[in-house]
C-alpha cells in the first residue's frame, strides 16, 4: 500500500494550538466551498542534542528514524535488529559510525543514548519499553503500545515509576488537522455525536502484509529464536519473521495495525476514555497463506455517556479482499452535521434542521380536504415564526494541512520537546492503552465469538 493511500484514510484553541502546533487559518476559495489551509506551528524551541537509537529496523523503524532526524539537534547513533541485512542497510544509509547489534540490551546499556524508538513486532513492545525506561531512556513506542492488555498496565506502571518520557507512535494525534477537528467538534459544529463509522479497505498483496522476503534469509542471518520470545518454539520460518503481522503469536492483526489509528484519532477529538462493549465479526477470505488472523473484520463499539460526550456507537471495518480496489473514510455523524476525516484533512457538512417540521411532500397534509389544509397552514404559521419556518441550514467547509505536511514529524517534535523542556506528551502510556485496549478487545471478541464488556476507566475486561 502506498504512503499516499494510507494517509487518505476546542473550546479553548489557545492552549491546544500551543501544544499541538495548530496555526492560523488561511481561507482559500474552491468553488463554493471554503478550504482552510492549516499552518504548522513554530519550529522546535530548543535544539539541545539528543542521541537516538532504534530497536527494530523494519518498515516503521527506517521510516521513524528518517523522520526523527529531521528534527533539529537529533542524531541517530545506534540500531538493533535480529536480521543482519537490516543492520547492513543502516550502515549504507547512515554510515559506519552508527553502532549496530542484534541484542537490544547492548543498545540500552549505552550511556550515550538518550532516547529509543521501539519498532519491533508487537509481542516485544512491552518488554523493551519497560527495560528502556528502567535504563533512563525516553521511549517512542510504535502502535499498538502492547500486544496484551495486562502488558499495558505494566508499561503504565513503569512510566509512572521511572518518570520517563514515553510516547506512543499513532502520529495523527499530533497533526494540525486533528487539532482543528477537535476544536470544531468541541465547538458543537456537528451537534450531538451519535454514530462514528470508518472503513479502511485494501486489495493488494503488500497491503495484506505479504511483505518481501530477502533471498539471504536463513538461521545464519536471522536470530529467529530470540524473535519467538516466549511463544511456541517452531522451526526457522522466514515467512513468520518478515510477515509477522499474519500471526496471532507475534502481532495484533487488523485491529492492532489499523483500527488503533482510528480509535486514537476519535479519542483525541472527543476526549473519550473508550467504549464499554465491543463486538467483532469477520472472516479469512482471500489471503489463505498460512496466516491465522482474518483479512476481513467488522467491529461495533458502544461508547457510554460521559461528561465529555453523549452515548454513541462506532463501527469500524477493514477488508483486504475488496475487489473494488479499496478505499478509506472516517465519519463522525452528529445531529447537526457530519465530520469526514482524511489523514491530514477533513470536511464538515452541516444539515441543521429548522425548528418547524414543514408540511407537504410525503405527508398526511396532502390527504386533508382543502378547508382543513387551509386551517392547518393558518395554525402552523401562528405556531412557528418566519425564522423557525426557514428550510434546513446546509453548508460545507473543508480544512487541510499544506502540501508536504508530515504529522509524524510533528509527533516527534512533541516527543523531543517533552524531553528537552518538560512539555506535555500528547500520547502517553495511559492514552496508548485506552487506544490499544479496544483494538485488542476486537481480536478477543472475534476469536471468542462473543461481545466483550470493558471498563474504560480502569481499562479492564469486565
Amino acid at each position: 500500500m502506498t504512503n499516499n493511500s494510507r494517509r487518505k484514510f476546542i473550546r479553548n484553541l489557545g492552549g491546544t494550538a500551543a501544544l499541538l502546533g495548530a496555526g492560523s487559518l488561511a481561507a482559500l476559495g474552491k468553488g463554493k466551498e471554503q478550504v482552510h489551509i492549516l499552518q504548522p506551528g513554530k519550529p522546535p524551541s530548543s535544539t539541545d542534542n539528543i542521541r537516538l537509537g532504534c530497536i527494530g529496523m523494519g518498515i516503521m523503524g527506517f521510516g521513524d528514524v528518517q523522520t526523527a532526524i529531521k528534527v533539529p539537534g537529533v542524531e541517530f547513533v545506534a540500531a538493533a535488529d535480529l536480521y543482519d541485512g537490516h543492520l547492513t542497510k543502516v550502515k549504507e544509509l547512515y554510515g559506519d559510525k552508527v553502532f549496530t547489534t542484534r541484542d537490544y540490551r547492548e543498545l540500552l546499556n549505552r550511556k550515550d543514548i538518550d532516547a529509543v524508538i521501539i519498532a519491533t513486532p508487537d509481542l516485544w513492545h512491552d518488554t523493551i519499553a519497560i527495560a528502556a525506561m528502567e535504563k533512563g531512556k525516553a521511549v517512542y513506542c510504535e502502535k499498538p503500545m502492547v500486544q496484551q492488555i495486562e502488558e499495558g498496565h505494566q508499561v503504565i506502571a513503569a512510566q509512572q515509576r521511572t518518570k520517563a518520557v514515553f510516547q506512543v507512535g499513532s502520529q495523527r494525534v499530533s497533526s494540525v488537522m486533528l487539532a482543528e477537528a477537535r476544536k470544531r467538534y468541541q465547538a458543537g459544529e456537528i451537534g450531538q455525536l451519535n454514530i462514528v463509522e470508518a472503513r479502511m479497505d485494501r486489495h493488494d498483496a503488500l497491503g495484506a502484509w505479504q511483505y518481501s522476503i530477502p533471498p539471504d534469509a536463513s538461521p545464519k542471518t536471522i536470530d529467529f529464536d530470540t524473535f519467538l520470545k516466549d511463544t511456541a518454539k517452531v522451526p526457522f520460518d522466514p515467512t513468520r519473521f518478515f510477515r509477522w503481522r499474519n500471526y496471532r503469536a507475534y502481532g495484533t492483526g487488523i485491529p492492532g495495525d489499523l483500527f488503533v489509528h482510528l480509535i486514537s484519532g476519535l479519542h483525541f477529538i472527543t476526549g473519550s476514555m473508550g467504549p464499554e462493549r465491543v463486538y467483532a465479526s469477520g472472516n479469512l477470505v482471500q489471503w489463505k497463506d498460512g496466516r491465522d488472523v482474518p483479512d476481513v473484520v467488522v467491529a461495533i463499539f458502544d461508547y457510554p455517556e460521559t461528561k465529555q460526550h453523549a452515548a454513541f456507537q462506532m463501527t469500524l471495518r477493514v477488508n483486504f479482499a475488496d475487489g473494488g480496489g479499496g478505499g478509506e473514510f472516517t465519519r463522525l455523524i452528529g445531529t447537526d452535521g457530519v465530520m469526514e476525516l482524511g489523514w491530514n484533512d477533513f470536511r464538515i457538512k452541516k444539515h441543521k434542521l429548522s425548528a418547524a417540521p414543514g408540511y407537504g411532500g410525503w405527508d398526511t397534509y396532502n390527504t386533508f380536504p382543502k378547508t382543513m389544509q387551509e386551517e392547518y397552514v393558518k395554525q402552523y404559521n401562528a405556531k412557528y415564526t418566519e425564522e423557525q419556518r426557514k428550510p434546513a441550514q446546509v453548508s460545507e467547509s473543508s480544512y487541510a494541512a499544506p502540501n508536504g505536511y508530515d504529522d509524524r514529524y510533528d509527533h516527534f517534535v512533541n516527543f523531543f520537546e517533552a524531553m528537552r523542556g518538560g512539555k506535555p506528551i500528547v500520547e502517553d502510556a495511559s492514552f496508548g492503552l485506552r487506544a490499544a485496549g479496544p483494538a485488542l478487545l476486537t481480536n478477543e471478541s472475534y476469536f471468542r465469538k462473543k461481545a466483550i464488556d470493558w471498563d474504560p476507566v480502569k481499562m479492564k475486561i469486565v
